[in-house]
């Protein structure tokens, strides 16, 4: 019997998803559980595909199973139970042989995974794999960090697996280590921003204009055949015209408002700020599911603060307003994945990384969460500009930012008279004013700085700023 291509360890939802993905696309998998049922459950619901898998019972013969060098994918939880398995995996391999995380790890466990096995023998790759259960079954956007030999050994599986934008394979090799995982942390945190402020166009629709979820939803499906064309965009259309079976009432009105989050988000704000990148539209989304998740202490503020005392929510033109949400929600766009890939470009210089950025926007255009028509744009604008300082000067993207802040300005100045929330929307704006700004505050806090701490400071002439009238040990 000939060999697997490839082997799997983990099969939960996400791990036999993608383990049927790849046998379904003609590669000769093996695949192993820690609990012998799950293998036996998993194989025998496997059909027509029964043919391309071996299911093995014991680590001996799943590691026997498959083709030198053998890659094999773990897809586990994240953290230490990775390094357990990958401990009771090594006795077992061979010089070459290649282990493989595509959970959402921290990367900064994958740079020290691929550390660790270094001088072995052995190798590992960090993968990235965004797309969800759906994904995994029938195409993810898969980011790859480790050499690039060892990527050469899973190329054809993984570009086999991939989704695909127009015959394009939305895979590639970004570098070493960590480099797949942090590409696939920042996406996660473009998702955040992105959902975050999709939430608060929602909230304005129906708090401020008082609409009905499924008058919000034909909203959101007229800006889906549009510039906003995403798939976040398409399936809030859905949720919000989707009826709860129990009592006919619209599933969104039904569902508490406690939004989750895995850590990824978090991951993302905590790498900008170690590079020192601003991210705010990240920052804003994830500290809004915090704040989301403390319910009770929120309804207890309400009754002891109330809502904002603010005026009515008074929009003279309907048609024009919706226009506007349309093209606030672009702006706001445009600056999170700014910041997003600013954080990817820092992160680079930081690692040696050289990550590809027109590369990455190509990858994301499908099987992904964030896959939009948007990415087309970035895409263009990277590999016209690859060293662009920030996506927001990219030409392309300067005259959209032009376009559509005035319209940001507004929606976000009627919200806060208007007393609701836009945290995300209005740090987008925030960061535009900011960015843009050839003359900003900071000489004040560098001032204070230098009165308190003697830090020094840098004077616009040129001078050197310990002479001149500035004197320390003056007293306030």
């Amino acid at each position: 019997m000939s060999q697997a291509e490839i082997g799997l360890i983990g099969l939960g939802v996400m791990g036999s998803n993608l383990a049927l993905n790849i046998a379904e696309k003609g590669n000769k998998i093996a695949v192993f559980n820690r609990t012998v049922d799950a293998t036996r459950k998993f194989y025998a619901e496997a059909g027509a595909l029964k043919e391309q898998i071996v299911p093995c019972e014991t680590i001996e013969d799943f590691v026997a199973a498959i083709r030198p060098p053998r890659p094999i994918i773990i897809m586990i939880k994240a953290g230490d139970p990775v390094d357990q398995q990958m401990e009771a995996l090594k006795p077992h391999l061979a010089k070459g042989d290649i282990m493989i995380d595509a959970g959402n790890a921290n990367f900064r466990d994958t740079m020290r995974r691929f550390d660790a096995l270094r001088d072995s023998g052995l190798t590992f790759i960090g993968m990235g794999v965004s797309g969800g259960e759906e994904g995994a079954r029938h195409g993810p956007s898969i980011m790859v960090g480790g050499t690039e030999e060892s990527y050469a050994r899973v190329e054809k599986v993984l570009t086999s697996i991939a989704a695909k934008y127009e015959s394009d394979p939305c895979v590639a090799w970004l570098g070493e280590n960590g480099a797949g995982h942090f590409v696939k942390t920042i996406h996660n945190g473009i998702e955040y921003a992105d959902m975050q402020m999709i939430a608060e166009i929602y909230g304005i629709l129906r708090d401020g204009l008082k609409m009905t979820a499924e008058e919000i939803g034909e909203v959101f499906g007229a800006w889906n055949r549009g510039r906003l064309n995403s798939y976040l965009i398409e399936i809030t259309e859905k949720v919000l015209k989707a009826a709860d079976p129990l009592t006919g009432k619209p599933i969104v009105d039904m569902i508490l408002d406690k939004a989750g989050q895995k850590g990824t988000g978090k991951w993302s704000v905590i790498e900008a700020q170690n590079m020192g990148v601003p991210a705010t539209a990240i920052e804003a989304a994830v500290a809004a599911r915090s704040i989301s998740s403390m319910k009770e202490e929120r309804e207890a503020a309400e009754k002891t603060l109330g809502l904002p005392p603010a005026g009515e929510f008074y929009v003279a033109d309907r048609g024009a307003f919706i226009r506007d949400l349309e093209n606030a929600l672009l702006a706001a766009k445009i600056g999170a994945y700014a910041q997003g890939f600013a954080v990817m470009s820092a992160a680079s210089k930081e690692f040696n990384w050289n990550l590809p950025m027109p590369t990455i926007a190509k990858i994301w255009r499908a099987g992904c969460i964030i896959r939009s028509q948007f990415l087309d744009e970035i895409t263009t604008a990277f590999t016209k500009a690859p060293d662009a300082a920030n996506l927001i000067v990219t030409p392309a993207f300067a005259a959209m930012v032009k376009e559509t802040d005035a319209a940001l300005r507004r929606v976000v100045s009627a919200a806060v008279l208007g007393g609701l929330p836009v945290p995300a929307l209005a740090s987008a704006l925030g960061y535009f004013d900011s960015y843009r700004r050839g003359s900003g505050t900071a000489n004040v806090i560098q001032a204070q700085r230098d009165f308190f701490g003697a830090h020094g400071f840098d004077r616009i002439d040129g001078a050197d700023s310990h002479h001149g009238p500035w004197g320390r040990g003056l007293t306030a």
